[in-house]
């Protein structure tokens, strides 16, 4: 499969699944909050596919956290039948689907964070580029939590769906440490495979 294929396959499942979630979602505002940054990067990844193409593993991880954001929104984070599935395999005490988002939201924006960084030459890869990835899917991770807390403001009862917290006190604080946790895990697992990538690709530019 050529990457052009690839591309039209991955944007073909993410809209699919976009539309399938959106005839009857459990909260209508809901589904558009949850979905609203995979309408935002999918016009922008598309716009500058040509002359900013992202490496193939970079690709695949945006459309797996995109699917992530889309079944979340469908069904609601608290209510998402995989989350259920796994509360009772592991004997949890709530969904926790919440937190794979979350997990999610760390480890696809290292990522991205650090094609940009090495692409565009701001920093060598080791260990300076894996801190500022750190930092930026914190970062992320916080301005997330800040738009969760002016929806509470704006909305009151009816932004519960949107935060999921499920009676936790301590929700805000657990999500940011899995959005650090998953940021950690994908800069040690795919950090050498995004390298052989991102090499690839400058040698097919420059050719």
């Amino acid at each position: 499969m050529s990457r052009s294929q690839l591309d039209a396959l991955l944007a073909a499942i993410i809209l699919g699944a976009l539309v399938l979630s959106g005839l009857s979602p459990f909260d209508r505002a809901t589904w558009w909050m949850e979905v609203a940054p995979v309408l935002i990067v999918l016009p922008l990844i598309a716009a500058t596919r040509q002359r900013y193409p992202l490496t193939t593993l970079l690709s695949l991880l945006i459309a797996l956290h995109c699917l992530v954001l889309i079944l979340g929104g469908a069904y609601s984070y608290a209510r998402v039948p995989l989350g259920f599935w796994l509360q009772e395999g592991f004997n949890l005490g709530r969904n926790p689907y919440d937190k794979i988002g979350h997990f999610m939201q760390g480890f696809v924006p290292a990522l991205a964070a650090r094609e940009i960084l090495i692409r565009g030459r701001h920093v060598r890869a080791g260990g300076m580029a894996a801190f500022l990835c750190l930092c930026v899917a914190l970062a992320i991770s916080a301005v997330y939590e800040l738009i969760e807390w002016g929806a509470a403001l704006a909305l009151g009862q009816g932004a519960d769906e949107f935060l999921g917290t499920q009676g936790d006190p301590w929700d805000t604080q657990s999500d940011m440490a899995m959005a650090l946790i998953g940021a950690s895990i994908a800069l040690v697992l795919l950090s050498r495979w995004h390298d052989r990538q991102l090499k690839s690709l400058e040698t097919l530019h420059t050719q």
